[in-house]
Order: structure tokens, then sequence, then C-alpha cells
């Protein structure tokens, strides 16, 4: 049985780095190389730090509450020292080692215990091939989580990540633009094997292969020291980077230009009564008091800003249509546009107005279809326009119009009386084309196969 534990990096949210004024902007596209820079974040001799972003302090302390972390009241920055090109100073601050006190401690996150929590810096971007430095993500502010080593299988690694990623998303306090990385760490006990780290893992199949071709490696050939390897995913395995590193050698000492950072609990507990529901949460308060089906209640809590926007119009309107047109139509959209609803600036009032005129059969749903895609640019009131585009339930006009469709189309019309139902569908769909999809689909139906008996 293997033992796995990870230590997951992420970027903290913030508009500037840990410590000076620059964008925290972790690479963005648009950002030119070594644009957002200054002498503190480039480590420019006799560059002194700035205090410490207090927003970044905060929404660690966010997170640790989040992961029932003890939130430790007093923080000490430390130097870990190494040399690499990507680090201008020669070390990083960090709120970590064997001296120190994290953020947070002692924690559990659905089962897994939580070993800490801590704040610390991003170094640049070093591209070895070429030796170019970016130092744009220089200083910006990173989470650090470590957990026990309470993992036993790829598979409740994932599943465990899935989580941990959708209720950091729900706090708003991760950069989920930018991913995560994590180091993961394996071991197989019942060898008498050492525990082996691989290292700047970015997505959960890289993960779940990595630990996967780690495992087989550790059975052939039990590791007898302990390893840093990179996992290549073109030739699925892990190759030796270097002999893992032990705390010692990064010559932890207590950082002399940065202040002692103390939490008092009247700050821990303003923030903790600003903590929003806990996917968990909302899943449970779906089902119990808006009488969700669990199915549907998972998809909607998956992403924070859907399931806010559901309980804005579940009040208002028929549970079942709307289960169905966030759900289905609305995520349907935005998958389509690979837009996120925070990225759509849709009233949840127009939602409302649009369903309900969907279950008055004053529109056809799929007009109400084309409405929502055109509210990617801004939703309107439906009711403003519903003169044109009001459904036509008159079976008198939709006959005129199923008697044109017939005549145009006699190939379509032999072919169902030869047998092919699929013909029965194109014309249906010629009507509904023809009335601009105004046309109420069963009437419609009812008529053309009527009348081509």
């Amino acid at each position: 049985m293997a033992k796995i534990g990870l230590e997951i990096h992420g970027y903290i949210d913030t508009k500037e780095k840990l410590f000076c004024k620059c964008k925290a902007e972790h690479g963005a596209k648009h950002a030119q190389p070594n644009t957002n820079i200054c002498p503190i974040c480039t480590g420019q001799p006799g560059a002194k730090p700035l205090l410490p972003n207090t927003q970044a302090v905060n929404k660690t302390i966010q997170i640790a509450l989040i992961l029932k972390c003890k939130v430790n009241p007093k923080l000490v920055w430390q130097r870990k020292h190494y040399s690499w090109p990507d680090l201008p100073k020669g070390y990083q601050n960090t709120i970590s080692g064997p001296h120190a006190t994290p953020n947070g401690t002692k924690g559990k996150f659905l089962g897994i215990g939580i070993t800490e929590c801590h704040l610390e810096e991003d170094p640049a971007a070093w591209n070895p091939e070429t030796g170019e430095i970016d130092y744009n993500r220089s200083g910006c502010p990173l989470i650090e989580i470590v957990t026990d080593p309470d993992f036993k299988t790829s598979q409740e690694v994932v599943d465990w990540l899935k989580q941990l990623l959708t209720t950091l998303n729900y706090i708003k306090e991760i950069d989920k633009k930018a991913g995560i990385k994590a180091d993961v760490n394996v071991s197989l006990p019942e060898l008498k094997g050492a525990r082996v780290e691989m290292k700047n893992i970015n997505s959960l199949k890289s993960i779940q292969a990595a630990i996967e071709s780690e495992i087989a490696r550790q059975k052939e050939k039990v590791p007898k020291s302990q390893e840093t390897r990179m996992y290549d995913a073109d030739k699925d395995l892990t190759k030796l980077m270097r002999t893992k590193e032990q705390v010692a050698d990064y010559r932890f000492i207590s950082e002399p230009d940065l202040p002692i950072i103390k939490i008092a609990k009247e700050r821990v507990s303003k923030i903790k009564s600003s903590l929003p529901e806990t996917p968990k949460e909302k899943l449970q308060k779906l089902i119990k008091k808006h009488k969700i089906p669990q199915e549907n209640a998972e998809v909607l809590t998956k992403k924070l800003e859907i399931v806010e926007f559901f309980e804005k119009i579940i009040a208002k309107s028929d549970t079942k249509l709307a289960i169905r047109w966030v759900t289905e139509e609305l995520m349907s959209v935005l998958n389509y546009t690979k837009m996120e609803m925070e990225e759509w600036d849709i009233d949840p009032y127009h939602f409302v107005e649009l369903l309900d005129l969907i279950e008055s059969g004053a529109l056809t749903e799929l007009k109400a279809k084309d409405i929502l895609r055109n509210w990617k640019d801004g939703s309107y009131s439906p009711k403003t326009k519903l003169k044109s585009l009001s459904s036509i339930s008159d079976k008198g006009k939709i006959e005129k119009i199923v008697d044109k469709i017939i005549k145009e189309n006699k190939k379509a019309v032999s072919d169902f009386k030869a047998g092919e139902k699929n013909a029965l569908n194109f014309l249906i769909g010629q009507v509904m084309r023809k009335s601009d999809k105004r046309a109420d689909f069963k009437t419609a139906k009812h008529l053309l196969e009527k009348k081509l008996k």
C-alpha cells in the first residue's frame, strides 16, 4: 500500500505582489516579459521589501480556516536559501522552515490531514533552454498547502484535489486561471523504500499518471535514499533530478528586513465570519431547503457563480424548468463560448422573465435559446421584444407554413413515405426555420404527420 502526500502551490489572487507595488499577473499573456518589475522583486542590491501585502495575509488566513487549521498568532518570515537563476536574491522569503510557525497548522479537509499551509513569494520564470528569465511573477504571493501522507491511491488524490479546487474557488482566494502546481511524495512502506518527491506537476491528469508511474517504478527498484524526480508525460516515466535536499541544505534563517506578523483573535474572527458557504454546505442547502435532486445539486455546486445565480432565480421560477435551463442550456452556452459565469452580464430577473415566457407558451424554447445566446454581450428584458419574438400558436398560421414546406420539399416527403424517419425531422426543422423558430413545435409536428399520412 502506497503512502502519498502533497505539497500544493497556488497563486493568491491579489492585485499587487507580496513585498512591492508591482502588478501580480503571474505571467499574463498580455504582459510583456520583465515589465511588472522593480528593484525589490528583481533583488537589486540595497533594495528592501515593503511590509507584506495585507490582502495576501488575510486570504491565507481564510484558506487556513477553510482547511480547519489552527491559525497561529505569531508569524516570522524566514529566508530559504538555494542557488537557482530564477531566485534573484539567492533566497526565498517564506513562512516555513524548521524554526517557523506557519500560517495554519494541524488541519483536516475531507478526511485528509493538513500538516500546514503558509504564505511565500514566487520565484521568477526561468527557461533553462534559452537562459532567459522573466521576473514578472517574481515576488507574487503563493500559498503552499502541505498534506499528511494520508492518500493510498492516485484516484484518491485526484478526487480530493477536485474538491479542494472547487472549495478554494468558492472563497475566491486562488487565481484559478493560473492553476496549481503540486509536488507529490510517494513511498511504499511495506517494501521499506525511501520517500521520492516529484516536482512541479501542473495538471490532475499528470498527477495521477505520475503517481501510477512512480509506484510501478518503486515496485521494480526500491529506492534506498530520498530523491527528487520529474515526470515526463511523453514517456510516462519519472526521471532523477537530484538527491533530495535536507532541511539543513536550505540554511533557513529569520528575515531581518521583515517584522514579525501578529495575528489578533479579533482579526481571525472577522475573517471567519465573512467566509462564504462551502460546496458541501451549498449542496445540503439545495437538497434540503429547495428540494433539488442530488444529481442536479452536485452539478450546480461545482461553480460558485452558477449556484449563486441559481439561488437568485429559484424562488421566482418553476423548479424543474429552472434546473434544466441552468444545468443544460446556460452551462451549454458557457461551454460553447468558453466563458465563465462572472464574465457574463446576466440580470437574474431577465432570466426569470425568460423562464416565465417559456412556461406560459409566449416563447418557444428554440427562440428562448436564441435570446440566451445573445446575452453574452449583456442581458435585456425579453418582454420588451416579445412582439417580434412571441411564439406562433395559431393552428391556421402554422398550417399555412406546413403546407408551404410540404410543397417546397417533395423529395423529403417522398423519403418519409418510403419509411425514412429522419425526413420528418428535416421537415419539422424547415417549419421552425420558416417561422423563425416561433412556431409551436407540437402543433407543427402534429400537422405534418397528419398531412403526410
